[in-house]
């Protein structure tokens, strides 16, 4: 008899600990791109298989997941398609409903998943795209993506003409190296996805690819290609790139803030503490002015910056941006990264473990992305998102001193951690 009450208690806990193991919902987010495709993105803690299925004038998406107790139960929507959605418990899976306010085409809506990725530290997600009538879906690959967590980098108005040359090559280098540079070089550039001409920026946009056209009549500087990554910060040359500037403002507060104004204050601020470390710092703008000159394309003015780092033969690049989304309640910190080199990700991590565990907003953590400043230069190099501009709580944070001061601090020691 003891026998049999000991195999059923044993039993008992090995239930309890595959329930306590089960997939957990920990978010639903929503966010809409300019062509007004409304994405719903599932944060599950492991993974989990799902369904949809229309419902009347209800979209359900189905995720063979338990809520959490902190996702609430239903959330505002900005969409023509919606103005909200229900997260409702089921016990062992949960439901997330979109009353819908137009009537959708046959495959308008498409349901996919991405895995979880342990270097960035996002969990493995369900995600739900669902059209609109006037809208085209491009699917999740494409270039058209919905939400990319890729902010934009540029409102910057197209430039009609240019008079670079077709495929200019400048070469900087040490005085050992400029024999070998007389060597004439020419660099076939593929299209980035880049940033969009939008009124603000938004971390939920389309990117708009750059130009073959463009790319083709850029100068290009190309530094020595060699960098260093540790021995301490004293002698290390970083490039700082304070987001936006002159004809570009960047996104804009609800009260006018521009994003121009808030990154060169605090990149100034960096440039400072860093100098007091020992290191040599380059910054692509002092002052609020286009670092290629006024009417440049998009590329024009990303080249213009990746050149500076270039040019210095930086040992890091370093990009300051303001976030903004047509969601007001998003916030926090957000650091991007493309995997060049063995360092970009390591960079990321440093600064962004330092903004996340010394401010109390969320961490958005760290997430790769194409962005053409940190992918088009040689070093190791991030962009990093000091919160948003959309969100009121945040704006009115980074307009104060307090907040311009300690986020300048924080970044310039991930950047010192990283030498270490």
């Amino acid at each position: 008899m003891r026998k049999i009450f000991l195999l059923t208690l044993l039993a008992c806990c090995m239930l309890l600990g595959a329930v306590a193991q089960a997939a957990q919902i920990t978010d639903v987010k929503w966010g809409v791109n300019k062509a007004d495709v409304l994405r719903i993105v599932v944060d599950v803690t492991d993974t989990a298989g799902y369904a949809v299925d229309m419902e009347g004038d209800t979209l359900n998406l189905t995720v063979n997941a338990d809520k959490g107790a902190q996702v609430p139960h239903s959330k505002a929507v900005k969409s023509s398609l919606a103005d909200s959605l229900k997260i409702v418990d089921k016990g062992s899976y949960t439901v997330v409903r979109v009353p819908l306010k137009q009537r959708l085409l046959e495959k308008s809506y498409k349901a996919f998943v991405l895995k979880k990725d342990p270097a960035t530290g996002r969990p493995f997600r369900v995600v739900l795209d669902v059209t609109p009538r006037q809208a085209s879906y491009s699917g999740s690959g494409a270039a058209t993506t919905v939400v990319s967590n890729r902010p934009v980098v540029s409102n910057r108005p197209t430039k009609t003409n240019s008079s670079i040359k077709k495929n200019t090559v400048i070469k900087t280098s040490t005085a050992a190296d400029k024999k070998a540079d007389k060597k004439k070089s020419s660099s076939k550039k593929k299209n980035d996805n880049k940033k969009n001409t939008a009124a603000a920026k938004t971390e939920t946009t389309v990117n708009k690819p750059v130009n073959k056209s463009d790319t083709d009549k850029l100068a290009v500087i190309k530094g020595n290609g060699r960098f260093r990554t540790s021995g301490g910060i004293d002698g290390k040359i970083i490039t700082l790139d304070a987001g936006h500037g002159g004809s570009d403002p960047g996104a804009i507060g609800s009260d006018g803030t521009k994003e121009k104004n808030i990154t060169l204050a605090i990149t100034k601020i960096v440039k400072e503490i860093l100098e007091d470390k020992g290191a040599k710092v380059y910054m692509t703008r002092t002052t609020d002015v286009d670092v290629f000159g006024p009417n440049a394309s998009d590329a024009e003015e990303l080249q213009a910056r990746v050149n500076v780092g270039e040019k210095y033969n930086s040992d890091m690049f370093v990009s300051l941006h303001i976030n903004s989304s047509v969601n007001k309640n998003v916030g926090g910190f957000s650091t991007y990264y493309y995997p060049k080199t063995d360092n970009d990700l390591r960079l990321a991590k440093n600064i962004q473990n330092k903004l996340a565990a010394n401010f109390g907003v969320d961490d958005l953590g760290v997430r790769q992305a194409n962005f053409y400043v940190i992918k088009r230069i040689s070093m190791p190099a991030v962009l990093v998102e000091m919160c948003f501009i959309s969100n009121e709580k945040e704006l009115t944070l980074m307009k104060g001193q307090w907040f311009q001061k300690k986020t300048a601090r924080l970044i310039a020691e991930g950047i010192e951690k990283y030498f270490a």
